[in-house]
């Protein structure tokens, strides 16, 4: 028997097998490795003939066709037929290697970022497309491929000639196939319920910004609360504040000074309850300014900065920091403090407008020139506003005011100057932002038990996978 090297990084014991299993290179086995071929003709209108891609393996090693793009039926004689085992031979380093198997005859064409392999009768398809998903799932592609710029591949060469295949008798094979098949459908609808939970929980949430926001949430607490000081008494305290502070107020917005123009009421913002006003963000605020546009590094004995990715789900995470200076010129007027509300002002579409509170840190922090810090004036929670502009109100203000550009969408610190917002008095704020947190705190909790689960489901089926190649399934 050819001496099989499966190299450092190979996630099965090849040594525990079974005397009547057997281990050799792909090449040794199959019948054909053969990539696909390019179109830069492509269409998503359905005219011609799919043309699977990588994308259109998913993480689970199935064929996902939510997207496809189609190419002319004549352009190329390379067909998927069932059985063929396609694996993604180019793609980013930690993508290469996803894999899965064709089930039924297609008239399909394949990319030449994906690599047919074609295996004789007595080897099942199935068997092999789930331990090549195996191996990619524990990383040993990483270690196999050849790194680009951006793009990683591995050649039909070093497919047939280094990656080790494990074969079981041929009914032994179906046997582990069925058994694997059985297991990954009970913990797929334990996955669809977790995901389905998590979706609720996505719903309510939205359902408790905009209650909260509309004053349902406190309802009661008004009736119980009459005599506090009425929210267009501390708008117009808020204003006077404001113009006597004069020039000390630090509006920055590109070095310059902006002032804010009210936005006209519409019908899509709510009836507000009796006692509160509509303000807008550039009355209320005291400073509105773009973040650093310096190039940052990862040297972690310089400031933290924050940028676009650190605002998650209504929150700042400090992880995956980059840094500048402690010296950097900009300090410390970047520096934030404890309540500045930070506004994601250039994303994605659905990204661009992501809003959360800076609740402080034991050393200083700043942030990026994609964010921007508005500080309120005494009388106006950045909390209530941050739940305002992420609730449904304001991710539909966002809709119209954004400007589109080439994959990314922008929205200016004037126009977030100009944003309406409801302003109850300065104690319901206060109450609103307390009753927001302890429904929410709840729902985070329950998410992060279903986040925490669905990891180990994919831990699960990892195990499930390793023990049918190591001959411990059935």
């Amino acid at each position: 028997m050819k001496k099989i090297d499966s190299g450092l990084h190979y996630p099965l014991d090849m040594n525990t097998l079974s005397k009547t299993w057997s281990v050799s290179y792909i090449g040794d086995v199959a019948i054909e490795i053969q990539p696909g071929f390019a179109s830069g003709e492509h269409n998503q209108e359905g005219t011609g003939i799919p043309h699977v891609r990588p994308m259109n393996i998913n993480r689970q090693g199935n064929l996902d066709l939510s997207v496809v793009k189609y190419v002319s039926p004549d352009k190329d004689k390379k067909r998927l037929r069932a059985g063929d085992v396609l694996f993604n031979n180019t793609n980013s380093p930690e993508l290469i290697g996803k894999t899965t198997v064709i089930n039924k005859d297609i008239d399909w064409a394949f990319s030449n970022h994906m690599t047919r392999i074609v295996f004789p009768q007595e080897v099942s398809p199935k068997f092999v497309a789930y331990q090549l998903h195996f191996l990619w799932s524990m990383g040993y592609f990483l270690h196999k491929c050849v790194k680009h710029v951006n793009q990683a591949s591995i050649s039909s060469k070093t497919l047939g000639d280094s990656v080790p295949l494990i074969l079981a008798p041929f009914n032994e094979q179906k046997l582990i196939v069925s058994e694997i098949e059985k297991q990954f459908s009970r913990l797929d609808e334990a996955v669809a319920a977790l995901k389905r939970v998590r979706a609720s929980l996505k719903r309510y949430k939205a359902s408790v910004l905009k209650a909260a926001v509309e004053g349902k949430l406190t309802e009661e607490w008004r009736k119980e609360n009459s005599n506090v000081e009425p929210a267009d008494k501390l708008l117009e305290r808020i204003k006077k504040e404001r113009s006597l502070r004069g020039a000390e107020r630090q509006s920055k917005l590109r070095g310059k000074e902006e002032i804010a123009s009210p936005l006209a009421r519409n019908d899509n913002l709510p009836e507000l309850p009796k006692g509160w006003v509509w303000a807008t963000v550039g009355q209320l605020a005291i400073k509105v300014q773009y973040g650093s546009s310096a190039k940052t590094n990862e040297n972690p004995s310089g400031v933290p900065v924050l940028r676009m990715g650190n605002i998650l789900e209504n929150q700042l995470k400090l992880e995956d920091l980059k840094y500048l200076p402690k010296s950097h010129s900009e300090f410390p007027d970047l520096f934030l403090e404890k309540e500045d509300l930070l506004f994601n002002r250039t994303n994605s579409p659905e990204l661009v407008g992501k809003t959360a509170v800076y609740m402080g840190n034991p050393n200083p922090c700043s942030f990026a020139s994609y964010l921007i810090r508005v500080q309120f004036n005494n009388g106006a929670s950045s909390h209530f506003v941050s739940s305002f502009i992420n609730s449904a109100y304001g991710r539909n203000w966002i809709k119209t005011v954004v400007s589109q550009q080439v994959g990314q969408a922008n929205v200016n610190g004037t126009k977030l100057q100009s944003l309406s917002v409801p302003l109850p008095s300065e104690s319901e704020q206060q109450k609103i932002v307390e009753e927001i947190e302890s429904r929410l705190s709840v729902a985070e909790e329950i998410e992060e038990t279903i986040n925490i689960n669905l990891k180990r489901a994919e831990h699960l089926r990892q195990a499930i996978l390793k023990k049918a190649f190591s001959g411990r399934l059935v």
